[in-house]
């Protein structure tokens, strides 16, 4: 077997209780640190009546109230910064399409440790500085290209800061520059291969061995489509620009979850409904307190993202615990006909058995007082010269397939290649008309 590569390898392979030991020394400086400056954090300790002095150690972790993304956007766009604006070198911001923009602050020290942690997943994915990385995922306020950018630097591979649009000079890139490693949303990596395939171009003309994606969920079956489609293997990061953004957590070579930076960020999971901790191996929703940021510090931030952790031997030896791939959010849930339903339990159906493109639309409606229910499958130019009667016989199956894990009856429509808009940043996978009433 290959030797291990780690990029902070006494971090990663750190023994529980040593990691616990150095989580709990950094919660109690940071709950201190908060509550002395930020005054809207103290006034929550004070309402739920802790203070510093109550935190010993991550044992008492539940006794500090949550925060959401409610309380950022109340405090827009300062309110919650932790040090003197002098100190700080740089901002990253949500797009705001939901309401205000979170504006996150970061110390240089702030930055150091987010690309830090964006060079362990590189090196994760096999990364060295012998690679080339080619950053496809947006610039500007959007966390994902300036956090792999800063990563790739660390690790020292040649960085082609491309951002994400025009696709073909993305693939000429690849093709002349002789491109490794690329980065960018899992839509798009989509949409790359799709048009290497249009331009004629086999997987094997390229140099490509790994991808790193993420900023927006994927199913396994969509993994399997992108590693075919550009001959590479499919590696998941996961961040959130009020953490930091992408390093949060990474994918190793065995693919069963991402790693979690615990020395940086500690996880929970609870009961979205109630607050409660839940042990681990329960399915709830992720909690995260930063306990190194210096500028913009969390606690027990509501991510409203539903996944599983699991705390288990790994084969690439990291002792990180390990996060799921998000199964869907306690926030975007649609409830259609009284079910609750997650875009990702439809993605799944859509491109498990059947050879469609991972292009699909949720379209929902309410026609009286009655929802309806529409999914938009894009077929593949081979499917689309199939007969009339191939294509009616996949709708069928479809339904059926939707029916039974859901519980609940959708409209299938297959509908024409490329009649789908692309994304190059994420995917607009839900269209719910019933907001606009």
């Amino acid at each position: 077997m290959a030797e291990k590569i780690y990029w902070d390898k006494d971090i990663e392979t750190m023994e529980h209780d040593k990691m616990v030991a150095l989580q709990s020394e950094r919660l109690v400086k940071q709950v201190r640190h908060v509550w002395d400056n930020v005054p809207y954090y103290r006034r929550l300790m004070e309402e739920k009546g802790v203070t510093p002095d109550d935190i010993k150690g991550v044992e008492d972790l539940h006794k500090l109230p949550f925060i959401s993304k409610a309380d950022l956007r109340e405090n827009y766009p300062d309110g919650m910064l932790a040090v003197p604006k002098s100190e700080c070198v740089r901002i990253q911001s949500t797009s705001g399409t939901t309401g205000k923009r979170v504006v996150a602050f970061y110390t240089q020290n702030d930055v150091d440790m987010w690309e830090n942690c964006v060079a362990r997943a590189i090196t994760a994915a096999g990364g060295t500085k012998d690679d080339v990385l080619q950053v496809a995922y947006g610039y500007g306020l959007f966390t994902g290209g300036a956090g792999i950018h800063g990563g790739s630097h660390k690790v020292g591979c040649l960085t082609l800061p491309m951002s994400s649009g025009n696709t073909e000079r993305q693939i000429q890139f690849m093709q002349d520059l002789g491109t490794t490693i690329l980065c960018c949303t899992p839509s798009y990596a989509a949409y790359i291969g799709e048009t290497v395939k249009e331009m004629g171009i086999s997987p094997d003309e390229l140099k490509l061995k790994a991808g790193i994606f993420g900023a927006e969920p994927w199913t396994e079956e969509m993994r399997q489509e992108i590693e075919k489609s550009l001959g590479l293997k499919a590696y998941d990061i996961y961040g959130l620009t009020e953490t930091s953004g992408p390093g949060v957590a990474f994918e190793c070579e065995e693919q069963t979850g991402m790693h979690i930076n615990e020395d940086n960020f500690i996880a929970e999971i609870i009961d979205p409904d109630t607050g409660e901790v839940l042990p681990e191996g329960s399915k709830g929703e992720l909690v995260f307190t930063s306990i190194t940021k210096e500028a913009f510090p969390l606690l027990r931030y509501r991510t409203r993202d539903i996944c599983i952790l699991t705390r288990g031997k790994c084969s690439c030896g990291r002792t990180l615990v390990k996060m799921c791939k998000p199964m869907g959010r306690s926030d975007d849930m649609l409830i259609i006909k009284g079910v609750n339903v997650f875009p990702s339990q439809i993605e799944t159906v859509l491109l498990k058995d059947f050879n469609a493109t991972p292009n699909y639309q949720i379209v929902v409606d309410r026609v009286g007082n009655v929802d309806t229910f529409e999914i938009k499958v894009e077929l593949s130019d081979e499917m689309f010269g199939d007969t009339i009667k191939s294509v009616s016989e996949l709708e069928k199956k479809l339904s059926a397939d939707i029916v039974q894990i859901l519980g609940i009856r959708a409209k299938i429509s297959l509908v024409e290649p490329k009649s789908i808009p692309r994304s190059e940043g994420k995917a607009v996978r839900v269209i719910d008309k019933r907001k606009l009433v």
